[in-house]
């Protein structure tokens, strides 16, 4: 069998046509999956030890061992995992394309509407779905997953932003502060307006949402609407030639977002197509500036997730990844044949761009993380991942840091068994931090590159929340949660954490500048809150306060933060669904809307 390149020496950059043909592909963007297990409730540490504070290790037990460590315990830096050999049996993997856990715990979905536009998925009508996906899968069709963003960023190059969850680059300073959010004078919000849920023909995926500073923009069925940001009404809709299945995390300085689209609209009755159409959009004014696909002989390249860096768009999924001029369309690179039967999976963007790349057999794939040029596609350097990994999730650029569930060691869906910081300079391995899928709640969609969720990036630190557990009253209903940080240079855990306090949970959002914006669900009787973390001390501080009051508090709650996108800019809090279905004669209870925004007064 060919052997791969040696860890340090990049391969051809662009791979894929020829590669490996993978079992059916997962389901579409924005299908439901799985329902996880919600927040787990971990051991309490000594009493003398704060929670999610860092133990003694145990006895090494060898890289991928099933038994985690103790709670908090960040792992000590680790250099690269010698080379066993092209090949090396890897532990067992679930089907290829099974629906993946939920990303983290939220509210639970109340019924649906009885009448109007589309609905939301309830918790139970995912779960038959999925099943349904896992036979359909089966018999040799599936849909294409796309990534889903999760709040705005304002780290990223070329005077861009990253409107998702990843840190999308550090920004130097070991101190807190620094960001654009302030608090107002006011911070009791108040419900500015509500989207109704267009008609949908069936299940219909519009994960992600983009703010702009007069806009805030959503994907409809077979468009992308933008809305004006304090009353809501519609400034632009472009209609496209089919759903939108994939968006970047990344947006221009000029707000240009790149998206990926299905070529046809939809029909009964399989309601199916490819997601092969890649292009550009202007925010601004609602115009497509371009579009095109990629030709592997008479078939068009299946693509999965897209990205941009400086002026490069990057999409990439089963049939390897490609690359286009942000401004003109141009392409840049495209997948070929390749000797090693190596393919780009997919790429990170925002101030560099990292591909994640495989090589080899489904069963036993290397996987490699490489840190490109943008504008050539050749390799800068390279980190062979562990055997045992079969993907990879870039978490943050520039700092490079990647997460992959190791051996499948994880064992709760979220795709994470180990954080690795590596210099992207160099390609070596500057610390590996052991994430214990109990007591953490970041989350990674396995197949997917850029996806991650609740892990943010800056200050030289890796950001995670712990899980949801009892609180210090022990009382019912009092669970919460932290964000505690690991160096990036050394592995370990900072001594600062963020408490959200008894009753309510962080989902850290964002970077700003040396801050993290999170969102803090809220008990009952309470409104959900944004606060932001120094970065540094990890005090926080109030940025908006929705109502208490029954009406939009309800509104706040019919949206799964499993399910949901959640963005904040400038006294704003955006919620917006990810998933539609056709309603039902049956449906009955509150109504439900594709978007509410809540404000704080201006």
């Amino acid at each position: 069998m060919t052997q791969p390149p040696p860890p340090n020496q990049p391969p051809d950059p662009q791979g894929g046509f020829g590669a490996p043909t993978p079992p059916p592909q997962e389901p579409g963007y924005g299908y439901p999956q799985q329902p996880g297990p919600g927040y787990g409730h971990p051991q309490q540490p000594p009493a003398d030890q704060g929670y999610g504070y860092p133990q003694q290790p145990p006895a090494d037990q060898g890289y991928g061992y099933p038994q985690q460590p103790p709670y908090g315990h960040p792992g000590q830096p680790q250099l690269p995992q010698p080379d066993q050999g092209y090949g090396y049996p890897a532990q067992p993997q679930a089907p290829y394309g099974y629906p993946t856990q939920p990303q983290y715990g939220g509210y639970q979905q109340p019924a649906p509407p009885a009448s109007g536009g589309g609905r939301k998925l309830s918790a139970q009508l995912q779960i038959v779905i999925a099943a349904a996906v896992a036979i359909a899968l089966i018999v040799g069709f599936g849909i294409w997953y796309a990534t889903s963003g999760d709040g705005s960023e304002e780290a990223k190059g070329a005077g861009g932003t990253t409107q998702g969850s990843t840190g999308g680059g550090d920004t130097g300073a070991q101190g807190g502060g620094g960001g654009k959010e302030k608090a107002p004078a006011d911070t009791q919000a108040k419900v500015a307006f509500k989207i109704d849920i267009p008609k949908v023909p069936d299940v219909t995926g519009v994960t992600g949402s983009w703010i702009t500073d007069k806009a805030f923009v959503k994907p409809g069925v077979d468009s992308l609407v933008a809305y004006d940001l304090d009353k809501g009404g519609v400034l632009w809709t472009l209609p496209l030639t089919g759903q939108m299945c994939g968006a970047s995390r990344h947006v221009s300085a000029d707000n240009k977002l790149p998206i990926l689209f299905e070529a046809a609209k939809r029909v009964a009755p399989r309601y199916f197509q490819q997601c092969t159409e890649v292009g550009v959009v202007d925010l601004n004014t609602g115009k497509l500036v371009w579009s095109d696909a990629v030709s592997l002989g008479d078939e068009k390249a299946r693509l999965s997730e897209v990205t941009l860096s400086g002026s490069t768009v990057a999409a990439g999924g089963g049939d390897g990844g490609a690359a286009f001029d942000l401004n003109s369309g141009n392409p840049r690179w495209k997948p070929k044949e390749d000797a090693n039967r190596c393919y780009d999976l997919g790429y990170g963007g925002g101030p560099a761009l990292v591909a994640v790349r495989k090589c080899g057999s489904y069963d036993n794939p290397t996987v490699l993380v490489q840190n490109l040029d943008p504008v050539s596609g050749k390799p800068l350097s390279q980190y062979k991942m562990p055997t045992g990994v079969k993907y990879a999730s870039v978490v943050s650029s520039l700092p490079l840091v990647v997460a992959a569930d190791v051996g499948e060691t994880a064992g709760d869906g979220s795709g994470i068994s180990d954080f690795f910081s590596i210099d992207e300079k160099t390609g070596k391995l500057k610390a590996k931090i052991t994430a214990d899928a109990d007591q953490y709640a970041a989350r990674c969609r396995t197949t997917q590159v850029e996806s991650c969720t609740q892990a943010l990036v800056g200050n030289g630190k890796l950001y995670v929340p712990t899980e949801e557990h009892e609180g210090s009253t022990g009382e019912y209903g009092s669970e919460t949660n932290e964000i505690v940080a690991f160096d990036l240079a050394t592995g370990r855990m900072a001594p600062e954490k963020a408490d959200a306090g008894d009753k309510y949970t962080y989902v850290p959002m964002r970077m700003d500048g040396a801050s993290l914006i999170a969102y803090k669900e809220a008990p009952y009787d309470k409104g959900g809150r944004v606060v932001s973390v120094d970065g540094a001390t990890m005090k926080e501080t109030l940025l908006l306060e929705n109502p208490a009051d029954k009406s939009p508090q309800n509104l706040e709650r019919t949206f799964t933060l499993t399910g949901a996108d959640l963005r904040y800019a400038d006294g704003r809090l955006f919620i917006s669904d990810n998933l539609l279905s056709k309603p039902r004669e049956s449906d009955t209870g509150p109504k439900d809307y594709l978007a509410v925004s809540f404000a704080v007064p201006r």
